[in-house]
């Protein structure tokens, strides 16, 4: 780095802390506080519409402190910060759903997870290339970097979504336990895999092409130091706000007469909006490889981490985790996988990739409502 730009970046203004950033989780943590331990639950439809302005301040709210940690620790590991805080709401919604559901049968870790990639690799996805097509007309990113991402997510979606269909150790698309004890540790391990090569041994594919970083901008001690105690608080928000909220949506959904895997399409879109907002305003900066990096680093912590604990929670209650896909739905998840490879192949992109993911978004979400 040459002396002005290290002398450029020292005398950067360091990143605030807005008082809204921590009135909005404390006024989640309170208000999902007093709906589950107080009204368990039960709280009246105008209270719900109370509540999501909150839900969605709070979401906010938990960007700001991710992005504000990564701005000190740089990338990749920003990128981490905030794909891991995504999965442990994602996960711990799924995981509430388990245990309050009745004995047997579970399908909402299935759609959440599938709604997760869904929605990263069309909807996040496919929208970051077509604002950053349309501001800046032709991105270049690492294609190292997004195959890597790509292979294992390939890999894991089909042995976890798609492989539960035509096993015969038990019936429905569902594992036997070895199966499926197998299946949560290999996810384990191709993700600590991954995070070894993001991280150390070729740290450098998941770097900016050109070399800039605004990850790498200071960010003073006092700032960090409150992002990380707030961002814990504003996840805990999310987490009790939308767990109170649920029944409301789950309610609203049978009276609707829609899907109930529509249940696992709402938990995704709610913990995603963090790791969504982040990655478009990345791609709006032409900082694409950025944008990639929060995407797909959150669609592999939401597969990768989401299924072994769920695994582990349904062999201890004695629950059958259903995990195989309908057969339009794993047609749509083989094409989605197929264009996300032809589309980061080359390391450079265009709106017209943005467009074909967003059709295929929007398939996704006719199928959902209308299977």
């Amino acid at each position: 780095m040459s002396a002005s730009t290290t002398t450029s970046a020292s005398s950067a203004h360091p990143v605030a802390t807005p008082a809204w950033t921590w009135i909005a989780p404390v006024l989640a943590v309170m208000a999902g506080a007093i709906g589950e331990f107080v009204m368990h639950g039960e709280i009246a439809g105008w209270m719900a519409g109370v509540a999501v302005p909150v839900l969605f301040a709070a979401v906010f709210a938990t960007v700001h402190h991710a992005e504000t940690i990564a701005h000190r620790i740089g990338q990749p590991f920003g990128s981490i910060v905030l794909a891991l805080a995504v999965t442990i709401i994602e996960v711990a919604l799924i995981v509430s759903v388990l245990l309050t559901a009745p004995a047997g049968e579970s399908a909402v870790a299935r759609d959440t997870v599938f709604a997760a990639i869904m929605i990263v690799l069309n909807g996040i996805v496919g929208l970051s290339l077509l604002i950053g097509g349309i501001n800046h007309h032709i991105q270049n990113f690492r294609p190292a970097s997004a195959s890597g991402a790509l292979g294992v997510l390939g890999t894991l979606a089909v042995l976890c979504l798609v492989l539960p269909n035509y096993t015969l150790a038990t019936p429905g698309p569902t594992y036997a336990p070895v199966q499926l004890a197998f299946v949560a540790g290999i996810s384990l391990l191709l993700y600590a895999m991954f995070l070894y090569i993001q991280l150390s041994r070729h740290k450098e594919d998941f770097l900016e092409a050109d070399g800039g970083d605004d990850h790498a901008l200071p960010v003073d001690r006092a700032a960090f130091v409150k992002a990380c105690a707030l961002l814990p608080l504003a996840m805990g928000g999310v987490v009790l706000l939308a767990e109170t909220l649920a029944t409301n949506v789950e309610y609203a959904i049978e009276r609707a007469g829609l899907p109930a895997a529509l249940v696992g399409v709402a938990i995704a879109m709610v913990v995603l909006m963090p790791e969504g907002l982040a990655s478009l305003r990345a791609a709006r900066a032409n900082r694409l490889q950025t944008s990639l990096n929060l995407a797909l680093g959150s669609a592999l912590a939401s597969l990768c981490l989401t299924i072994p604990t769920v695994a582990i929670i349904s062999l201890a209650l004695g629950q059958d985790l259903v995990l195989g896909l309908d057969g339009e739905l794993t047609v749509l998840l083989l094409l989605t996988l197929f264009m996300a490879a032809l589309s980061l192949a080359t390391g450079r992109t265009t709106v017209l990739q943005g467009g074909i993911h967003l059709v295929i978004f929007a398939a996704f979400l006719i199928l959902a409502a209308v299977p």
